[in-house]
């Protein structure tokens, strides 16, 4: 289990299929919420998930108000071996976004 930039990643290789899994730190608020008789706590939610074998695109997933706060997503990547790279790009509603690359083993 890794952690980077407010997502932690976990990876398991089984049989040439490697279970990817990535768990996000973020409330994902949707901007509807209030707090208290001020004003309402503003939308902060992951827009888009990218994540790549080996320099190929595998899974891109476009996230909005509607996703729980915290989320995970698993997923799992055929033809995996030990020694290639997932890379995962991830962007918020805020400009902030985060990036990582591991190596399977």
């Amino acid at each position: 289990m890794l952690r980077a930039d407010g997502m932690t990643v976990q990876a398991r290789l089984s049989h040439g299929v490697a279970e990817i899994v990535l768990s996000f730190s973020l409330p994902m608020e949707d901007g509807i919420r209030m707090k208290g008789a001020g004003p309402g706590v503003s939308a902060h939610f992951i827009q888009l998930v990218q994540v790549s074998h080996n320099g190929h695109q595998v899974l891109e997933a476009h996230l909005s108000t509607g996703t729980a706060s915290d989320p995970q997503l698993v997923f799992y990547v055929a033809e995996a071996k030990a020694g290639d790279t997932v890379s995962v790009t991830w962007h918020d509603n805020k400009g902030h976004s985060g990036r990582y690359a591991m190596t399977l083993t």
